[in-house]
């Protein structure tokens, strides 16, 4: 049954672009129908994958490393109160300044290799990892504070027994919103300026006008981004095996 509802949506929605082509007669530059796009998909599929790959590791390499800046941050300002004072206005500066306009000073400062394309989803990555993490970690119930400081436990003994597991369902959701918005930077990166990846083979397609080939590089980068989710969610799920699920129309019920 798990699978059932996507394939319901999946085809839904491919019947209605389907739709959509037939009523409106679009021409297939504007907007190729769903089979002339798969049919593109397969003249390309090596090409498209080999691109994929590229795409798939810029996005788990900004990541992994946005989740670590953005843990050690949280984590920074929740143990040492004077440094909140510094980091506070690093994180509002970094949303203040669109990320996309630092995408030509990345490939400036590191050239056209990977290393930009990281360093954008990094920076996309950061914001909602440390927000919510530092969010969970001062969000602790007082009341198991104040019991644990009763017993004699310091505050590194708190932060590491107490407020770090009781943080833990904060830092799973802001790792899961990351991981949705992670594809962003990892895009843009390459539209500034590459010379691989699904981003960079899309504006190579759009240059000549096969719309159905950059209809097919889009729909794996939606596919890849989808896999890598869940794939997240799957592993949260496992790694934190205690945490309640509520269906809020069941309890509505």
């Amino acid at each position: 049954m798990s699978l059932v509802r996507p394939l319901v949506i999946a085809f839904g929605l491919l019947a209605a672009w389907q739709a959509v082509v037939w009523a409106t007669g679009v021409a297939p530059f504007i907007l190729p129908g769903p089979v002339a796009v798969a049919i593109a998909w397969v003249a390309r599929a090596d090409i498209i994958l080999g691109h994929a790959v590229v795409t798939l590791l810029e996005i788990v390499l900004g990541l992994l490393l946005g989740t670590l800046f953005g843990a050690l941050s949280a984590l920074t300002m929740a143990y040492f109160r004077p440094a909140r004072r510094w980091l506070l206005p690093v994180l509002v500066v970094s949303q203040a300044v669109p990320v996309f306009a630092l995408a030509p000073l990345l490939v400036l400062w590191f050239g056209y290799g990977i290393a930009p394309k990281v360093a954008m989803a990094t920076l996309i990555i950061y914001f909602p990892v440390t927000a919510a993490f530092y969010d969970g970690l001062r969000r602790t119930e007082p009341g198991w504070l104040d019991l644990a400081q009763t017993m004699g436990a310091g505050r590194a003994a708190m932060l590491w027994r107490i407020r770090l597991p009781a943080a833990l369902p904060a830092f799973a959701s802001g790792l899961r919103v990351a991981a949705a918005v992670a594809p962003i930077g990892a895009i843009v990166g390459e539209w500034v300026g590459s010379s691989a990846g699904l981003g960079y083979y899309m504006l190579h397609l759009n240059a000549r006008m096969q719309t159905d080939g950059m209809f097919a590089a889009l729909l794996t980068l939606a596919l890849v981004a989808v896999a890598l989710y869940f794939a997240l969610d799957a592993l949260l799920r496992r790694a934190l095996p205690w945490l309640p699920e509520s269906d809020p129309a069941h309890h509505a019920a």
